[in-house]
């Protein structure tokens, strides 16, 4: 009985062991894979770190555009002349529309009559008298009568698909003559002929006092009608540039992207040909600015335009008043005399490249290359440079030569292209 006491305890103690044993691998197991992963996460940490230090080392070389500008509050400033009347209070109908253009002595806008208003009732009056004659008395439909009719119908037509005020007008004429004609046609052919004649006879009567009590105002010159009138016409005109100061301009309490009223008194003729924006700025492009240059503004429209450099005048704050003069656009900037625009110093379009990847090497610019693991130092002419990034080119033969460089080196001379690998902060010294 001791004997087999003595084999079921062995069994036991191995069983306990084993045990033992199974418990402590899965430990050992537990460790190596946590060395490994701890190893694996350290790696990927290092990385990121070395990307984050430096993202990379190789940019490739890509057509882009640069821009220099500025946001600039701007006064705009035009050769206009006001036009009014002596029938002001009378009201105004506009003959040239908002913007149109006009010729030196051209009626643009009227002032009513005094007693406009009875007489169009008047007119009106007899207008549907003479046309329940011309409806009901059917001898008269000749086809001269039903020609007219179907002309007076198709303008009839058009005019309820324009909004053109001069437009209207035009058409309003033309169907009145058509009608005219109509009502002769049918007072020489009906039998209350004399009636219809006497009738068409006193609307005449009274258009004429109609025309002739209304007063035209004309053109002064050739140009852009206009109705914003706000005062400042005789003061903000390329005439006084030399008297414009930041505190002058501030003083006028002008509201930015303010749409000037529409007057109901005058109006006024633009010169169409050009327009000038005063802007007061200090930064470092406008203190190296010159009389002369050009520059491009772009507007809230969105719109680039060519413009200018025509008069600069320093100031005592270091300031400078600067002139533009544009040449487009003066009907987009009618409607404003206090803007915000973009002033674009310079732009530059070509292969762009990172600041950090130029190297200067006794005045001369360079970038490194690299083709198939070779590195190569590339002789680049920039051609404008911005905070971050630059347009590049390559030099020409002659440029060259003026550099002073021999017919070999010219020969020999490696240009940049577009879609080549250039280095970031590159060694230039290491490169041949």
């Amino acid at each position: 009985m001791k004997k087999q006491e003595k084999v079921v305890n062995k069994a036991n103690n191995k069983k306990r062991a084993s045990k033992k044993e199974d418990i402590k691998m899965p430990n050992k197991k537990n460790i190596v894979i946590s060395i490994v992963l701890f190893l694996v996460i350290a790696y990927l940490l290092y990385t990121i770190y070395l990307l984050i230090k430096q993202p990379t080392n190789v940019f490739t070389v890509e057509e882009g555009k640069l821009y220099q500008e500025e946001t600039c509050i701007g006064y705009v400033i035009r050769s206009e002349k006001v036009v009014k009347g002596e029938n002001y209070k009378n009201g105004m109908e506009q003959i040239k529309a908002e913007g149109e253009r006009a010729s030196t002595n051209e009626n643009i806008f009227r002032y009513y009559s005094t007693n406009e208003e009875s007489l169009k009732q008047k007119i009106a009056e007899l207008d549907t008298k003479i046309q329940e004659i011309m409806t009901n008395d059917k001898s008269i439909l000749t086809a001269d009568m039903r020609i007219l009719e179907n002309q007076i119908e198709e303008k009839i037509a058009y005019i309820n698909r324009i909004n053109d005020a001069s437009k209207l007008v035009e058409y309003k004429k033309e169907i009145d003559n058509l009608v005219e004609k109509k009502a002769k046609i049918a007072g020489e052919s009906s039998p209350q002929g004399s009636y219809l004649k006497d009738l068409i006879e006193q609307r005449k009567n009274y258009e004429n006092q109609l025309n002739s009590g209304a007063e035209y105002v004309k053109a002064p010159m050739s140009g852009l009608v206009s109705y914003k009138v706000d005062g400042l016409e005789e003061i903000l005109t390329p005439d006084n540039f030399s008297t414009l100061s930041e505190e002058y301009l501030e003083s006028l309490n002008l509201k930015t992207g303010k749409i000037v009223a529409t007057n109901e008194e005058s109006g006024k003729v633009i010169d169409n040909f050009s327009c000038y924006i005063a802007t007061i700025t200090d930064t470092k492009e406008a203190k190296e600015a010159k009389v002369g240059d050009n520059v491009k503004v772009r507007l809230s429209n969105n719109i680039e335009v060519n413009a200018g450099i025509v008069s600069i005048a320093e100031k005592e704050s270091g300031k400078r008043v600067i002139i533009l003069q544009l040449d487009k656009q003066i009907e987009e900037l009618i409607n404003y005399r206090k803007i915000t625009f973009n002033l674009i110093w310079w732009d530059a379009a070509g292969l762009k490249v990172p600041n950090q990847a130029i190297v200067n090497v006794d005045g001369l610019d360079y970038v490194v290359r690299s083709r198939a693991g070779y590195l190569s130092k590339i002789l680049v002419k920039v051609k404008k440079q911005a905070e971050k990034y630059s347009i590049v080119t390559a030099y020409s033969n002659d440029e060259l030569k003026e550099l002073g460089f021999s017919d070999k080196e010219i020969n020999n001379y490696k240009k940049i292209s577009l879609f080549d690998e250039i280095i970031v902060n590159p060694d230039i010294s290491k490169v041949k």
